[in-house]
């Protein structure tokens, strides 16, 4: 399971925000073209590992990157560009 830390699901509830408040959707953690993990605003699908934070699906990760990302931990870093999600995979 990915650990997500509490100033993740903060950040992640404050970009959920500025998306939607349509509580159906969540940000869904999905691999993008590049190879990459990425963000997109989407709906829960079968298999998706679901986080939750204040009533909120502040997280959807999608069933194929459930065991890839084992171990891992979604972690924010403040910089002096502002807050960034960081993922540590183990």
């Amino acid at each position: 399971m990915l650990e997500v830390t509490e100033g993740a699901k903060d950040l992640l509830r404050d970009i959920w925000l500025e998306e939607t408040d349509d509580r159906e959707f969540g940000l869904r953690l999905t691999m993008e073209a590049s190879g990459q993990p990425g963000l997109v605003l989407g709906k829960e699908e079968p298999g998706d590992e679901v986080v939750e934070h204040q009533g909120v699906k502040v997280l959807l990760v999608e069933s194929e990157l459930v065991p890839v990302l084992e171990g891992s931990t979604l972690d924010v870093v403040d910089s002096a560009y502002g807050s960034n999600l960081v993922l540590n995979r183990s």
